[in-house]
């Protein structure tokens, strides 16, 4: 079992997003066999940029405002929603709010 505060894990700037850090909460490095565990902390007015990858995203809002736009339409999230991006999906994650948006991302582990 690994058990540590989010404030211990070290921040990091995301290539290519604008405004957008992430803390890898569970990962490979700490023997997570199948899942990652990602915080992303993403300033008023930063956003990723739109993209896609071949593994589902499963993302919990803990904090602010965003606005998810995915191939399917565009919809405005908040604290308490949870949200999934199908594998292939092109989708961003834009701070519509005043305040830092945080939210957990779940991603599978490569093989």
């Amino acid at each position: 079992m690994k058990h540590q505060h989010y404030s211990d894990v070290a921040r990091e700037g995301v290539e290519g997003y604008s405004g957008v850090t992430v803390r890898w909460l569970i990962s490979k490095n700490d023997g997570a066999p199948t899942f990652a565990m990602r915080l992303f902390e993403v300033e008023p007015g930063g956003a990723s940029p739109y993209h896609q990858h071949e593994w589902e995203h499963e993302v919990f809002m803990l904090e602010g405002r965003a606005e998810v736009v995915q191939d399917s339409g565009a919809a405005e999230v908040s604290a308490g929603d949870a949200v999934l991006v199908l594998p292939g999906e092109g989708h961003q994650f834009r701070n519509t709010g005043d305040g830092p948006a945080r939210f957990l991302c779940m991603i599978p582990l490569p093989d």
